[in-house]
């Protein structure tokens, strides 16, 4: 073997996923367009920010939270992932230690009560965070933390608690990476390619641009050639094709995971079960 890269499920290319924050009415319409086009995606919810029950918002407002209910009832199916933005949504390198922890365990604990699944992602509330923070999360069981940082580019992240996103939706050069994303394929030597989005749903209003996100969702959806994941599936795919095992010779691997991993090999895509020794 001189050479081996990340491929994602079925030995595909490409990944795409999306990350949209604060549990806002306007969700409800962005999945409705992710379902059409075959997309899944995680939503960052702060159990202490729900709306009450009932709340008339002024003629106007854009950034209209939902309530507990609404929220559980519209997070729901295998293509959504909840994760945890903060309890109040604070600057959480600008508060006390403990109260960063608390606002950390706090959200976690009551999403994991109201949505019945176990809960290990996250976006950072304003995008801000400082190493105290990142050592916080870690501590606290968070798999991984979505940053504001535009990559504008399909590499797999290093670091899962500093991940920055491809771009967000307003990003100037958000067609042009589509166009590259559907139109380039990964050589045998790059890694597969990871497409990922982020924003708020509710901007779409205030910018008075639904139809940048409905033709976006139609072009990249629907496609064969593309994983179309939640962030934690990227993340637990990712981690388990670091996991593999190899021989001294690297003349074979075992996999260690319970999740089945493709790599391209050379010039081959080869599978490796979960639990399995495979031969190269």
């Amino acid at each position: 073997m001189n050479n081996m890269k990340l491929r994602f499920r079925n030995g595909l290319g490409k990944a795409f996923t999306m990350s949209y924050d604060d549990g806002v009415e306007q969700d409800v319409r962005l999945i409705e367009l992710m379902r059409k086009n075959g997309i899944k995606g995680t939503f960052n919810l702060s159990a202490g920010c729900f709306a009450k029950k009932g709340i008339v918002y002024p003629t106007g407002q854009v950034h209209r939270r939902m309530d507990k209910d609404t929220c559980i009832s519209v997070y729901q199916g295998n293509d959504i992932e909840v994760a945890i933005h903060g309890y109040t949504h604070p600057f959480l390198e600008a508060v006390p230690a403990p109260t960063a922890m608390m606002e950390i365990i706090r959200d976690r604990t009551e999403l994991e009560e109201a949505f019945g699944c176990i809960i290990r992602g996250m976006a950072y509330p304003y995008g801000t965070y400082d190493d105290h923070v990142v050592d916080i999360l870690r501590m606290a069981g968070i798999a991984y933390s979505r940053t504001v940082e535009a990559r504008a580019n399909f590499d797999i992240p290093k670091d899962w608690l500093r991940m920055g996103a491809t771009c967000h939706h307003n990003h100037p050069k958000l067609n042009e990476l589509l166009d590259i994303f559907v139109n380039e394929t990964p050589t045998a030597r790059q890694d597969a390619f990871l497409f990922y989005l982020w924003g708020h749903s509710y901007e779409f209003e205030g910018d008075n641009n639904w139809q940048l996100i409905e033709s976006f969702l139609e072009k990249i959806g629907g496609r064969s050639n593309v994983w179309y994941a939640t962030n934690i599936e990227i993340v637990d795919y990712v981690n388990a094709f670091r996991s593999l095992i190899f021989s001294v010779h690297a003349d074979s691997a075992y996999n260690p995971s319970a999740i089945d991993v493709w790599a391209q090999v050379d010039n081959r895509v080869v599978h490796f079960p979960a639990g399995k020794t495979v031969k190269l």
